[in-house]
């Protein structure tokens, strides 16, 4: 499977990572789109969107990374369409996002998973730190960290 990485800096880009997300969160999850669209979805060397490509040209994949604290990046708004998925993109973008976290110079990731995602996090070195899931958006989620 062929893939390429891209790391959104134009507004269409980023706009295509939100299409992404509103597909999977809003209509697929049922988040209130208020609550999905924030003050990170913005192009700033603050925040670091990427969008995974697949062969066709197809956008299929998305996520963003902003800074937790001086060594640590925060993975946020991981998704994957919902035809593409176990197709490995969600591994793919994952490691994207850590790399992008490497050249910043960060040394930790954390992210906060869907509970019915913790075990595919689990598979890429993510242990979970949060002691019992907590409520995100309506949906239970597990804060797991991971040394990169």
């Amino acid at each position: 499977m062929a893939a390429e990485i891209i790391n959104v800096t134009t507004p269409e880009q980023l706009q295509h990572a939100l299409t992404i997300r509103k597909e999977v969160f809003v209509k697929e999850q049922n988040v209130p789109e208020d609550l999905e669209i924030d003050e990170f979805d913005i192009i700033s060397d603050n925040v670091h969107h990427v969008l995974v490509q697949d062969e066709d040209g197809e956008y299929v994949a998305t996520g963003r990374l902003i800074y937790y604290n001086n060594d640590t990046a925060k993975m946020q708004r991981i998704a994957v369409l919902k035809d593409y998925r176990q197709s490995g993109y969600g591994r793919i973008l994952l490691l994207a996002l850590e790399n992008r976290a490497r050249e910043l110079g960060l040394t930790h990731s954390i992210l906060d998973a869907q509970c019915q995602a913790e075990h595919f996090y689990a598979k890429q070195e993510y242990e979970t730190i949060s002691k019992e899931p907590f409520d995100d958006a309506g949906i239970p989620h597990v804060r797991m960290k991971k040394k990169l």
